[in-house]
C-alpha cells in the first residue's frame, strides 16, 4: 500500500507525494510540483529523498518547481507528456505507456481538454488516479486549449475506472464546485451530503481530496452529462437543448465559467 500526501501550495494547489512505507529508502514520487520550496521543505521535514517527478500538463503552477527540484535531487527523472511545451521533461510519455515506480505500474492516458498536452497517471494496483486539472471533486478543468468532445472523452475514461479509485486532483476547488453542482441538480441528495462533509473538513483545515470515482459519478455534473436531470437543467438555464453528452458538457462549462 502506497502512502499519499497532498502538499498545499500557493492558494489552492495540491502537490501530491507518493511513498512506499515498506521501502522507505526507495524515495518519493512528486506529482506536479509548481513550487520547489514547499516540496524541498516537505522532503526535509520527512527525511525523504526525491525519486521521480510526474507532470500532467505544462501550466506553471504544475511545473514551476520542476527544474530546481531536479537540480537539487541528483537530476531525478521527470516524466510528462511527450507533446508538452514544458521543456523540463526527461522521460516523455504518450497514450498507452506504462511506467513502473515504487514497484507500482502507472498507466498513461491522454486526457486533453484543459490543455492539449494533458495526461493522467492511473495506478490500478494501488487504486490511484492523478488527473491534474482535468477532473476535480465535483468539477472539471476549464477548456483552455481543447474541446468539449475531448473533455467528455476524458470523463468517460474516468467513469470506466473502479468506483473505489482515489481521485488525486490538483486543486482545492471542492466547495465552489459543489455549489455549482447543487445549482445543476438541486434534488441530488448526494451533493448535499458531500457539501456538509467537505465544509466540515475545510473548517478543520483539512483537504477534501482525494475523492473517489464512485463519488464523482454521483455528484459531478461533468460526469453526469447523460443524466436527464442535468440535461433538463442545462436546457432550462441556456434555452439550448444539447443533443450529445459533449454538448451538455460544453454548456455546463460555459455556465460554470461565470457561475
Amino acid at each position: 500500500m502506497l502512502n499519499l500526501t497532498p502538499i498545499p501550495a500557493f492558494s489552492d494547489n495540491y502537490i501530491w507525494a507518493i511513498s512506499d512505507p515498506e521501502h522507505p529508502d526507495a524515495g518519493v514520487i512528486i506529482v506536479d510540483p509548481g513550487s520547489a520550496e514547499v516540496v524541498q521543505q516537505w522532503l526535509q521535514e520527512h527525511q525523504q529523498t526525491l525519486a521521480a517527478i510526474l507532470v500532467t500538463h505544462h501550466h506553471a503552477d504544475h511545473t514551476g518547481g520542476v527544474i530546481e527540484l531536479q537540480q537539487q535531487n541528483n537530476f531525478c527523472p521527470v516524466y510528462g507528456p511527450a507533446n508538452s511545451t514544458f521543456e523540463g521533461i526527461t522521460q516523455p510519455l504518450t497514450e498507452g505507456d506504462l511506467i513502473y515506480l515504487l514497484d507500482t505500474g502507472f498507466e498513461i492516458k491522454a486526457v486533453p481538454g484543459h490543455t492539449l498536452d494533458h495526461i493522467s497517471y492511473y495506478a490500478s494496483s494501488a487504486g490511484l488516479l492523478f488527473c491534474g486539472d482535468t477532473l476535480f471533486m465535483a468539477g472539471c478543468g476549464r477548456l483552455f486549449e481543447g474541446t468539449a468532445e475531448q473533455m467528455q472523452a476524458a470523463m468517460d475514461y474516468f467513469a470506466s475506472l473502479p468506483d473505489d479509485t482515489k481521485v488525486c486532483a490538483a486543486h482545492e476547488y471542492t466547495l465552489s464546485n459543489l455549489a455549482f453542482a447543487h445549482a445543476v441538480e438541486p434534488e441530488n441528495q448526494d451533493i448535499g451530503i458531500m457539501t456538509e462533509k467537505c465544509r466540515s473538513l475545510r473548517e478543520q483545515g483539512l483537504p477534501t481530496l482525494p475523492s473517489l470515482i464512485g463519488i464523482e459519478k454521483a455528484i459531478n455534473p461533468f460526469m453526469r452529462t447523460s443524466e436527464t436531470s442535468v440535461i433538463h437543467t442545462v436546457y432550462g438555464h441556456t434555452g439550448e437543448h444539447p443533443e450529445t453528452p459533449a454538448q451538455t458538457l460544453a454548456l455546463l462549462r460555459e455556465w460554470k465559467n461565470s457561475f
